[in-house]
């Protein structure tokens, strides 16, 4: 049998939401052995990989595409992705709205439920609240952003517990985490205190914020697959440290790979630094992510000390649905009340 030096592949993937996902996937098959390049798309789930000669890998499989497929798909499954030969096909779920709409409903109405009674202002026609940016941390820690930080965390738990270290790195991921969003989040409100940003600026970015969630939403319903090209994100550079140093294992390490993940290609991520530049203040920039790295805390502790995986389970698509709608009601009530702050409309919500 002739010798193989290197063969190029087309696979498709299976089970991604967004960019991040494509991140995981190009990540986790990057690190075989074997394999000489990876790339992901996102938008159409196509990788492309070269295999290079290693007598590790059976020769069988070299030459069969649809065995190597299941050999990749083996590293991937934790992570809830497969690949195929086969194109994914998309099979939009309408009937999980049943369930989805009113889920949503009821949690929007306890919002506007609070904000009503004025225990808490949820809804502000000049900023994006505090709780707000708690509850959005909530949702997008259930969401397919947690793909790649709960990688991560359990990627670097794992190297620490072969040396029978379990609770410490843990620790120190999560404490890595919170400091650099205060930290990052502070920076970024004082940049644009420095630039000192306009009033239409502010609106602007306001604006962007509001958009960026409704392109979060709008892929979270997993119906519409052009929506997966509305999704922002930073350059693939920005988030490549992060991966790279969860192999690390020096004691440092977990709180050096939780501060990584502010840079991470998350949306909900991003959208919260778009609106701590607009506020241009050090504190509140600070807070603003914060608040919303607090808010993905509580599943990440799961995580982190039991067996608890998200997002992957038989009611998954209904999840996904309801926090798409929740998301794009977010995104909504951002951009109207960025339009009530600028004049342009009457409030439309008693604030």
């Amino acid at each position: 049998m002739e010798n193989i030096q290197t063969k190029k592949y087309t696979l498709h993937a299976h089970g991604m939401h967004c960019k991040a996902c494509a991140m995981l996937i190009e990540h986790t098959l990057s690190e075989v052995s074997y394999m000489k390049s990876v790339s992901v798309n996102s938008n159409t789930h196509v990788v492309e990989i070269e295999i290079s000669e290693n007598s590790s890998l059976d020769p069988r499989i070299c030459e069969d595409d649809n065995a190597l497929a299941l050999e990749l798909s083996a590293l991937l499954k934790k992570d809830g992705y497969t690949l195929s030969v086969e194109k994914q096909k998309h099979i939009a779920i309408w009937g999980d709205f049943t369930y989805a709409i009113p889920i949503a409903l009821v949690v929007i109405a306890v919002f506007v439920f609070l904000q009503k009674i004025g225990l808490v202002n949820l809804i502000t026609a000049e900023k994006v609240s505090y709780p707000v940016a708690f509850g959005i941390g909530l949702i997008a820690s259930v969401s397919s952003c947690l793909a790649v930080v709960g990688g991560l965390l359990l990627s670097v738990s794992a190297n620490f517990a072969k040396q029978g270290e379990k609770a410490k790195p843990q620790i120190l991921f999560h404490a890595g985490r919170l400091i650099s969003f205060f930290v990052f989040g502070g920076i970024i409100g004082a940049i644009g205190s420095a630039f000192t940003l306009s009033v239409t600026a502010t609106f602007v970015l306001s604006l962007l914020v509001g958009l960026v969630m409704l392109g979060l939403g709008l892929n979270l319903l997993e119906v519409f697959p052009w929506a997966k090209k509305l999704q922002f994100h930073m350059p693939k550079k920005f988030a490549l440290g992060a991966h790279t140093a969860k192999n690390l294992e020096f004691g440092l390490a977990p709180f050096l790979v939780g501060m990584t993940t502010f840079f991470l290609p998350c949306g909900f991520t991003q959208s919260m630094q778009i609106y701590s530049l607009s506020t241009g203040n050090f504190m509140t920039g600070a807070l603003t992510m914060t608040l919303f790295a607090l808010g993905t805390l509580p599943v990440l502790a799961l995580i982190s000390f039991t067996s608890v995986r998200f997002g992957k389970g038989k009611f998954s698509s209904v999840f996904f649905k309801s926090a798409g709608i929740l998301v794009i009601a977010f995104g909504l009530f951002t951009i109207l009340n960025g339009l009530v702050a600028k004049g342009v409309i009457a409030p439309f919500i008693n604030i």
